[in-house]
């Protein structure tokens, strides 16, 4: 009955040793990526408004996913690719300038999706050159099936305070 006893005990402590080396092996976590992808995400960002920048409309909107949605300020949220490219087509008018810059970007642990705040300015090309609107922007951004990064939510609105209706009299 000892030996019985001692091969048992044996036995039991093969088990726990060896569920513990596969609990071990199963948690070992994947290299952490994530500078890397904030690092694309801020430089594909930076190109992005550098094409916008250039008023060229099929590279601007090409940052986009096909399932992105653009949440613009007082206008309906655009959700289709014609939808979004006619809302630039608003924006990219001739004699303005749009560009914006990163001032965050975060990427989530599993290195899927990450998220961009910024501001932007919107400048026309007169003699002073001065800023027309000025604002805050999100942007949410997506790995695609291919491994590149694509826009996938994008928002944005104005610093300056809204509009007043005149009044009745």
């Amino acid at each position: 009955m000892t030996l019985l006893l001692k091969q048992l005990r044996v036995l039991a402590f093969g088990c726990c040793l060896s569920f513990l080396l596969l609990i071990s092996a199963c948690t070992q976590q994947l290299p952490d990526a994530r500078a890397a992808d904030e690092a694309t995400i801020r430089d594909l960002d930076a190109q992005w408004s550098k094409a916008a920048s250039a008023n060229d409309l099929d590279a601007t909107v090409a940052f986009y996913s096909d399932d992105a949605t653009v949440l613009p300020p007082n206008a309906p949220i655009a959700s289709t690719k014609e939808a979004i490219r006619t809302l630039w087509v608003s924006l990219l008018v001739p004699g303005a300038t749009v560009s914006w810059q990163a001032t965050k970007v975060e990427v989530s642990r599993p290195g899927d999706l990450g998220y961009l705040l910024g501001t932007y300015a919107v400048t026309l090309k007169d003699s002073q050159g001065k800023p027309v609107d000025s604002g805050k922007l999100v942007e949410v951004w997506k790995k695609q099936s291919d491994g590149k990064w694509k826009c996938v939510v994008d928002t944005y609105n104005s610093d300056l305070p809204p509009a007043r209706e005149p009044e009745k009299k």
